[in-house]
């Protein structure tokens, strides 16, 4: 089952920040918008027991045992940050940002740029398999 739980800093005392992510999805209303849902999407299916979290005024974070990542969005990109990335093995070089420090890692899209599904699924999953090890 798909659980949602409240994250710090919701703000509005809200149990469920699925509407939260749902309405910053909308609010872009651009390839912003359509990345983050595309990423949320690919979370889901790489991860069914992923919980959803609404933190630090507004960052979409998934979590597992922990947290696997989060999706931030800026003026010209998306950003995809892998609490553990640096332990996670990248075969297909996906983590293109934050790639000089010794936890995370993270993977910027821009507009234009697509989503190896494959790959990506594999990251998320791999960094829930770390969180439960």
């Amino acid at each position: 089952m798909n659980q949602a739980k409240s994250g710090s800093g919701t703000g509005a005392g809200q149990d469920n920040p699925s509407p939260l992510i749902d309405a910053r999805i909308d609010e872009l209303g651009d390839w912003r918008g359509e990345m983050l849902a595309r990423i949320r999407s690919l979370v889901k299916e790489a991860d069914p027991d992923v919980v959803e979290e609404w933190k630090w005024r507004g960052v979409p974070v998934w979590s597992h045992a922990g947290m696997i990542c989060t999706g931030e969005t800026y003026k010209k990109i998306v950003k995809v940050t892998f609490a553990k990335g640096a332990s996670l093995d990248d075969p297909a070089g996906l983590f293109n940002s934050s790639l000089e420090g010794n936890t995370r890692r993270a993977i910027d899209f821009h507009e234009g740029d697509s989503i190896d599904d494959k790959a990506f699924t594999a990251l998320v999953r791999a960094a829930a398999e770390l969180n439960m090890s």
